[in-house]
């Protein structure tokens, strides 16, 4: 019976892994060789007896067992995170909580935020659940998906979730017209969640009751089937507002003109208080405004999407 763990570092080395689905791509973001990085994949394979990745010309893919860890060592890792992070905090640090899915939103602005006020310490933490709670759960802030649960919320809309299939340029094949959901066909379906109801949903309002296509893959979270997507694996469901910088630099494309609101929203919480902090004002602030300004580019974009039909 296995009882010794893996290091962090190759559990680290793992998750970026999982992430990039490319040894390559991985080791430049670790700054490593690409031969270190997969050597420290195998002797993990060796470690817990059964393969993490299936090897493949085009790329990788997580093994049904590689699937099942990722999500739970990205916990632990981010919990560790949290602690060392908790302990080692400045004074006066704000600290925020983030899922991954909307990471791709949030981290650009608070960096922005950190350039342009460098007198301000803000600390963000990813995570891959969407829930948290402010008295076991030390943060001063959290973007949330999803109605945000508890008592005692300040909560602040931020964007709702509106859905459209997206992928890299040369995904599709160029056609002489605009292409349908009928083109999708053997093309090899990205799922952000098990239960594929975001596909289901964009299907649905396509006129479509079934997916067009046997082929896809599985990922616990966006933040991983956009990687995948990136990369020319498949086609993705994803948010356009999280997804806006990606768009407008071309590393995706949205193929079809139609997007359909899930019903779900991004929000900004944190504990009510008589006194709030200038810091988290600034943040609440700041990130509002921001939210503000996607919506509006979004809804242009969407008005324009609408007059081209």
């Amino acid at each position: 019976m296995q009882t010794s763990l893996p290091s962090l570092d190759v559990l680290k080395t793992f998750v970026v892994v999982a992430q990039r689905l490319n040894f390559t791509h991985a080791a430049q973001a670790l700054h490593l060789t690409q031969g270190a990085v997969s050597r420290q994949i195998l002797g993990l394979e060796q470690h817990l007896g059964y393969p993490l990745f299936s090897r493949r010309a085009r790329g990788l893919t997580l093994t049904p067992q590689g699937a099942m860890l990722l999500a739970p060592v990205q916990q632990a890792l981010g919990q560790l995170g949290e602690a060392l992070a908790r302990v080692g905090a400045q004074p006066g640090t704000l600290r925020i909580k983030c899922p991954t899915c909307a990471m791709r939103w949030v981290l650009p602005r608070i960096i922005r935020l950190q350039n342009e006020r460098p007198e301000m310490h803000i600390e963000l933490t990813a995570s891959v659940s969407h829930g948290l709670d402010f008295s076991a759960e030390h943060f001063d802030a959290a973007v949330v998906f999803g109605q945000p649960q508890g008592k005692k919320l300040a909560v602040h809309h931020l964007f709702d979730e509106i859905l459209t299939p997206v992928c890299t340029p040369s995904y599709l094949p160029d056609l002489a017209r605009p292409p349908t959901p009928a083109d999708l066909a053997e093309k090899t379906l990205l799922h952000p969640t098990r239960d594929r109801r975001d596909w289901l949903l964009w299907l649905k309002a396509a006129g479509l009751e079934t997916l067009p296509s046997g082929k896809a893959q599985h990922f616990d979270t966006l933040d991983l089937a956009m990687s995948a997507a990136l990369q020319g694996f498949g086609i993705a469901i994803g948010d356009l507002c999280l997804l806006e910088e990606d768009i407008q630099a071309q590393r995706v494309v949205t193929p079809f003109p139609l997007s359909v609101v899930s019903g779900a929203a991004y929000y900004l919480v944190y504990p009510e208080r008589a006194l709030m902090p200038a810091t988290l004002a600034t943040l609440v602030n700041f990130l509002g405004e921001e939210a503000e300004q996607s919506r509006a580019r979004l809804k242009n974009g969407l008005s324009a999407a609408a007059n081209s039909l």
